[in-house]
């Protein structure tokens, strides 16, 4: 399989389909040729325990009936299209999304391109040209919560009203809650702004990470005597900005996870960029890590982001952040 081709496959065999236009035949069926696909359609940003819940009942109805699971979802998402400044930041970016469906055990993921054309497709538009005719829709499931196609006229009453005419049945799942509260990317990105790591990973299902490679910066770490793997964020903004006490993963490698300091933010010290980055120091290693992708866990917040008036007055203050991440990691094996 070439690369650039729309379609991958990862180790656990999940199927990525990038675009409408990629969609073929086989994609509306089993492996073994019948006819039909279980899916569901939503952004999943988080992939938080409710998004859990919706996927693991998709894939418990599409084994009921022995057709693929399949999630819809939507790329870039409707409301970064619009206004990619005000809109919600990103808690994982998709290369993160799909890994996590990947582990849930999801067979097919569809990334439709959200465009001028999708916005203004109209839902039953949509139902009909992706959820009928390209995917052989059997079984619909959604949360609760759902709205798709132009104006968010896409909703469970629609798929109710069309279920019958195309011969697929819908059904809707329960919103999750925890301690009488629903779990929802909006609850978890406010807990993430206040740096509630313990309540964050409880609606998550487990620590709040950031995941992407390591690229070369402008290596200013070094200089201050902090040298940081800086990370290549695939969105404008993040969750939080702060100084953090964090734990990182190198290519996948959670059986030694190392200690470490993660400014996540602009830089205003020395940065006039909008576009958020995340600098992690690594304490006592000194391996060449570039190009190697990491996961970096989120324990506790250290300090706000401050713009310094001078790089010596950072400096002493990265000194200062070090040894009280180093404090915390003490106190915590």
């Amino acid at each position: 399989m070439k690369a650039g081709q729309a379609i991958e496959l990862l180790e656990s065999c999940v199927e990525l389909v990038r675009g409408i236009h990629n969609i073929r035949a086989s994609h509306g069926r089993s492996p073994s040729g019948q006819l039909g696909t279980v899916l569901t359609i939503g952004a999943f940003d988080g992939l938080h325990r409710g998004h859990q819940s919706v996927l693991n009942h998709l894939k418990y109805r599409a084994a009921e009936v022995g057709l693929p699971s399949v999630v819809v979802t939507l790329e870039p998402l409707p409301r970064e299209y619009f206004a990619p400044l005000d809109a919600p930041p990103r808690l994982m970016s998709f290369r993160e999304k799909f890994e996590a469906m990947a582990d849930l055990g999801i067979d097919r993921v569809i990334l439709v391109r959200f465009n001028d054309a999708m916005r203004n497709m109209e839902a039953t538009e949509f139902i009909e040209e992706v959820f009928v005719k390209h995917l052989n829709a059997q079984h619909i499931v959604v949360g609760d919560d759902l709205r798709f196609g132009r104006d968010g006229g896409g909703d469970f009453d629609l798929l109710g009203n069309l279920a019958r005419k195309h011969h697929f049945t819908v059904e809707d799942t329960a919103t999750l809650a925890l301690n009488s509260e629903r779990v929802s990317s909006t609850r978890i990105r406010e807990l993430l702004k206040v740096g509630d790591f313990s309540e964050a990973e409880n609606l998550l299902g487990r620590p709040y990470s950031i995941a992407g490679k390591v690229v070369y910066g402008q290596q200013l770490g070094r200089q201050l005597g902090a040298p940081t793997a800086n990370v290549e964020l695939h969105r404008l903004r993040t969750a939080m900005s702060g100084v953090y006490a964090v734990e990182v993963a190198i290519d996948g490698d959670d059986r030694h996870c190392l200690p470490g300091v993660a400014n996540v933010g602009c830089r205003p010290t020395v940065n006039d960029s909008i576009k958020a980055i995340l600098e992690v120091h690594l304490l006592d290693f000194d391996r060449v890590i570039y190009g190697k992708r990491i996961e970096v866990r989120f324990r506790q917040k250290i300090r706000d982001e401050i713009k310094f008036d001078s790089l010596d007055l950072l400096k002493s203050q990265i000194h200062r952040d070090v040894s009280t991440a180093r404090n915390y990691f003490s106190h915590s094996s």
